[in-house]
């Protein structure tokens, strides 16, 4: 599409949030970019990949929103090669309301998702909340416990010295339990903050993504580090 330089030129000096918006509709840019500016957020466009990774590769994006279907390399391909060096908060943008089609995008390493269309108000909602919950996360870059070793910077997690093959699910998983542990977590609380507010992803499914966590951590005949504490949730403990 033909792009007026004017919107997809670098970001203008401001001292707001800076939102970075992916998605090859022009309207829709050219209506988000005047929205959140307005709304007082710092804004860079992109039309695709391409065009993004300047933006994400030199790390300006404090918050992502990244549309799903995009020419050439698609939004979940991007949002994974994203999450393999930044944990900058990614929304996702969907036409498809589907349960599979936001499971993908959460698996992806996406932080929230917003279905087509939608309102600039609940996306500026959203937007807030996801910079106050990475306002609030510890500045750590590499976690550990015991032999375990979270590297946020390289998206890459190994216990023992050998690299476990994570989904982004698992990888904020243990993400979670290393940054609290020894400290119990209910479901509900693993649920809230792996998952978000999503009311259609019910509680079994933080078991089911323990057991598979557990089974790649436990490879080998290594020992068992999350344990299970029954009627309450879980907890990364070593010695049981």
């Amino acid at each position: 599409m033909e792009r007026p330089a004017s919107e997809f030129a670098s970001p203008p000096e401001a001292t707001g949030p800076r939102v970075l918006v992916v998605d090859d509709d022009e309207r829709l840019l050219l209506a988000l970019s005047r929205g959140l500016r307005l709304r007082g957020f710092q804004v860079a466009l992109a039309a695709d990949a391409s065009q993004a990774l300047p933006y994400l590769e030199g790390g300006w994006p404090q918050v992502v929103v990244l549309d799903v279907m995009l020419p050439g390399t698609d939004g979940l391909t991007l949002c994974q090669r994203v999450r393999q060096s930044s944990d900058v908060p990614i929304l996702m943008l969907t036409a498809r309301d589907s349960v599979p089609d936001r499971v993908a995008g959460l698996e992806a390493g996406a932080d929230d998702y917003l279905v087509k269309p939608f309102s600039l108000d609940e996306l500026v909602a959203r937007l807030r909340a996801l910079l106050r919950r990475a306002a609030g996360r510890p500045r750590s870059r590499r976690l550990t416990y015991a032999d375990l070793e979270l590297d946020l910077r390289s998206w890459r997690a190994s216990r023992g010295g050998q690299l476990l093959p994570l989904t982004a699910i698992e990888f904020r998983l243990l993400e979670l339990f290393l940054r609290h542990p020894e400290e119990v977590m209910s479901r509900d609380e693993i649920l809230a903050a792996v998952w978000g507010d999503d009311p259609e992803v019910e509680s079994n499914v933080v078991d089911v993504h323990v057991a598979n966590l557990r089974h790649k951590m436990e490879a080998g005949g290594r020992p068992r580090l999350i344990q299970t504490v029954r009627g309450v949730g879980y907890v990364l403990r070593a010695g049981e």
